[in-house]
């Protein structure tokens, strides 16, 4: 640890040295022996104050391909707002600035999405949400009352989140992917879903992998959906993220992944990990309204672009 401090140190004195930092700011009361690396330092504009903490903003190069953020020439920019710890991961969820501002077009600065978040008019699953950085993802309902508007975050056949509108008795529920299923503490029995929810008393039928329905009014679970060959899914990570199709053979390879062979409507076959798995529907039917004209069928590019010759002939 010793050597690690002096590391430190030297990298400090040689800020110092440079210019980049001032004596004060080495003589400030924050030693080297404090610094942590999990820790964000920068410096203040005055250069005399060592300020820490998460940073909130992320460069947009590093950002998931489904956050990516539509082509703009007034907002071309380097770097994004970073979401805030919440019930779904970094790199995979969707900041409601980004919803608002860049998506809906309902605000065109960062200020006025704040006040937007702030005047209690988003809701995310049935709860207000003032926070314009809070993470959205997948299956998350967001319900506008103003305008009178309600949009399930889904992907498209191309792993891009879609800005998909449902209507308001399909906003009732939502779909959750059971990731953990265990006992706690005086025997009591509950699953953890993907989305961060810990459901206790769960009907003793469903396991891992299974997909639940959420009532979002009470929050509790009125109807599962078996991971079995033969239902409809929706892939949420790899290269096929995205895509619909019906699942077939699970191949399993203990002490690795195990596989799930998929074929869409089109009659195309993929695979991809279990964990990317997401049930939604039992049978070919699909228990939510899926975006997009292809209905989660990736087509070629051969295909796409004879679809939009189609669509300008027509026009």
């Amino acid at each position: 640890m010793g050597s690690r401090t002096n590391e430190r140190r030297a990298y400090i004195e040689q800020a110092v040295r440079y210019g980049s930092w001032t004596e004060a700011t080495f003589k400030a009361p924050c030693s080297a022996e404090t610094l942590d690396v999990g820790q964000t330092w920068r410096m203040s504009r005055t250069g005399s104050v060592l300020l820490w903490g998460r940073k909130k903003i992320e460069m947009q190069q590093l950002m998931m391909k489904s956050m990516e953020l539509p082509f703009d020439t007034n907002m071309i920019c380097v770097f994004a707002p970073r979401p805030r710890c919440g019930p779904h991961k970094l790199r995979e969820s969707l900041p409601l600035i980004l919803f608002l501002r860049n998506r809906l077009k309902y605000a065109l600065t960062y200020n006025e999405a704040r006040m937007i978040c702030k005047q209690r008019l988003i809701k995310v699953d049935g709860k207000v949400r003032t926070d314009m950085r809070f993470p959205a993802g997948f299956m998350d309902v967001i319900r506008i009352d103003r305008t009178n508007e309600t949009f399930r975050l889904l992907y498209d056949a191309k792993g891009r989140y879609a800005t998909h509108r449902i209507t308001e008795q399909e906003g009732n529920f939502k779909l959750c992917k059971i990731v953990k299923k265990c006992v706690g503490p005086k025997g009591v029995p509950f699953i953890v879903t993907h989305d961060a929810r810990t459901i206790r008393y769960p009907d003793p039928h469903v396991k891992v992998n299974d997909t639940i329905v959420i009532d979002i009014a009470t929050g509790k679970m009125t109807d599962y959906v078996k991971f079995d060959q033969g239902n409809l899914c929706m892939v949420t990570g790899g290269r096929n993220m995205g895509r619909v199709g019906i699942v077939g053979h699970r191949e399993k390879h203990p002490g690795s992944f195990d596989i799930v062979h998929i074929k869409d409507a089109a009659g195309h076959s993929f695979a991809t990990r279990l964990n990317n798995v997401f049930i939604i529907g039992k049978g070919t039917k699909s228990m939510v309204s899926l975006p997009g004209p292809t209905k989660g069928v990736r087509l070629t590019i051969a295909e796409e672009r004879d679809r939009r010759l189609a669509q300008k002939r027509a026009a």
